[in-house]
């Protein structure tokens, strides 16, 4: 008899130990999955903020050297992009975060046109200028 209650108290002692465990390692879960998302969302928005500065100065300086300048870039898209708006002298990346859609702006000195892509991929950009604005297009 005395020898079944000491294997009960060694069961229920792992038990406990291994609740213990457990309560521990879901917090430290939920802070590390927390904390990768927002380092996720910080490398997306930078690299966008990059892709959107480099676009924006390359217009502007087709633009200033006049017709029939152009350059090429060769440019990362990453993921979660959600839309791209080229909208007078505005461009607009629209990405999906973990606490909802931000926008990356650019402003130019111009108006542009075209299209950029919004899929994750390495694309060249070619930047030209034309009499009234800049065409962005991509390949």
């Amino acid at each position: 008899m005395r020898k079944a209650m000491q294997k009960a108290q060694v069961s229920s002692e792992y038990v406990i130990l291994v609740g213990f465990i457990v309560a521990i390692s879901i917090p430290m879960l939920l802070v590390y999955f927390n904390f990768t998302n927002s380092v996720n969302d910080q490398i997306i928005s930078t690299q966008l903020d990059k892709v959107t500065k480099s676009v924006v100065d390359a217009a502007d300086t087709v633009y200033f050297l006049g017709e029939p300048s152009q350059r090429t870039l060769k440019v990362y898209i990453p993921a979660n992009v959600r839309e791209v708006i080229l909208a007078n002298r505005t461009l607009v990346y629209r990405m999906k975060s973990s606490s909802g859609d931000s926008d990356i702006v650019g402003v130019s000195s111009t108006n542009l046109t075209g299209v950029l892509p919004k899929e994750s991929g390495v694309y060249i950009l070619t930047i030209k200028a034309t009499s009234n604005s800049v065409q962005i297009s991509y390949s």
